[in-house]
């Protein structure tokens, strides 16, 4: 017996249009040998954007977080269960191994305050928008 998906195969296509177009630039080879990808929302509030990504199964010690030249890399590994074992299962649906995602952000991003956290395997990352810039009078001084 198979579930029926049918978003299953646009899923898949889409992935691997990411991949092949994150594989074409440099320093994004991993995108190409990651192994799954996290389901993310993105959100933005008055003073910040916070993304939430499902991470279940991933320690903190296995999430890199990078932030570079306004993209934020998110990647880690969900390590295989040593007490999960395959034989005699029915049915595999999850995934191990690495995961990889890149976010462009915009300019008001203020990548010094990003912060993170992990609770009941959603990790949220705290994205500060920096201070809009206030315009400043100039004052003309008068010779004579």
């Amino acid at each position: 017996m198979t579930r029926y998906e049918p978003w299953s195969i646009l899923n898949q296509l889409q992935r691997e249009l990411e991949r092949s177009f994150e594989g074409g630039r440099p320093g994004t080879d991993t995108a190409a040998t990651a192994e799954w990808t996290p389901a993310v929302d993105i959100k933005e509030e008055p003073g910040r954007y916070i993304l939430w990504a499902d991470l279940p199964g991933v320690s903190s010690d296995s999430i890199d977080i990078m932030m570079e030249n306004g993209i934020l890399t998110l990647k880690g590994e969900r390590k295989t269960e040593a007490t999960v074992r395959r034989e005699g299962l029915k049915r595999v649906e999850r995934v191990f191994g690495s995961f990889y995602r890149r976010f462009s952000l915009p300019d008001t991003a203020d990548a010094d305050g990003i912060t993170a956290r992990s609770k009941n395997g959603v990790l949220e990352i705290s994205i500060p928008k920096k201070a809009a810039v206030q315009p400043k009078k100039i004052n003309v001084v008068s010779e004579g």
